[in-house]
């Protein structure tokens, strides 16, 4: 199974810390989130990695390289401008083949096990969910009997990390679009499962959630 990092975004709640810097090679006690994704993919098996990359892009392809010293073979989808999450994927998909791929945020924080999202794939993505963080209390999504619906009472938030089958974009066109219409209406076709993660997570989004990260990191 191959995997595709997200990481074009500005990083605009970041700043000044973005300026110079993309979000993705913020350190986390020293090491830059990609890079923790990156390694965990190894280990779960992922050898095939695209990185998508807008603002300050070259930065990230000096830094990763070609994934070698990570165990990973990295191929690049370069944005001459941001195409969001959903334009981004779409752009990638020729670097992505014909099966589902893992999919994760390059500015989260988490010890999620990517070695639970080679199950066979039933439907059309899998989503990883997780508590409705302070940032999010309202949440996205509701699940079922492994199933995600549209959100009810007891509401769950996306984490950022999915399996998502190319099918999924069969009717999007080039340009620049979000994902998360897409999987509502997936949803509303039964086409989505999920599970319910309840270990580290964290979206470094802000300088407050980067302490947080590095909070969480002293205690393990």
């Amino acid at each position: 199974m191959r995997a595709m990092i997200l990481a074009a975004g500005k990083g605009e709640r970041m700043r000044p810390l973005t300026l110079h810097t993309p979000k993705p090679l913020i350190p986390v006690a020293g090491v830059p989130l990609i890079e923790y994704h990156l390694r965990a993919l190894a280990q779960a098996g992922v050898t095939d990695v695209v990185i998508n990359h807008a603002w300050l892009g070259d930065k990230i392809e000096a830094h990763v390289g070609d994934g070698a010293r990570f165990g990973v073979q990295i191929v690049y989808s370069k944005e001459s401008q941001p195409l969001e999450t959903g334009g981004g994927i779409y752009q990638a998909l020729p670097l992505l083949g014909h099966e589902p791929f893992i999919v994760v945020n390059g500015d989260v924080f988490t010890d999620y096990d990517f070695a639970e999202l080679q199950k066979p794939l039933q439907g059309l993505a899998h989503l990883v969910l997780i508590n409705n963080p302070e940032h999010h209390l309202e949440g996205d999504f509701s699940l079922e009997d492994g199933r995600v619906l549209a959100p009810a009472a007891d509401t769950l938030t996306y984490s950022g990390i999915a399996v998502l089958h190319p099918e999924l974009f069969v009717d999007c066109q080039a340009g620049a679009f979000k994902l998360a219409p897409l999987l509502r209406q997936a949803i509303a076709q039964g086409q989505i499962s999920g599970e319910h993660f309840n270990g580290c997570w964290i979206d470094v989004g802000t300088q407050e959630r980067l302490a947080a990260a590095q909070a969480v990191f002293a205690r393990l």
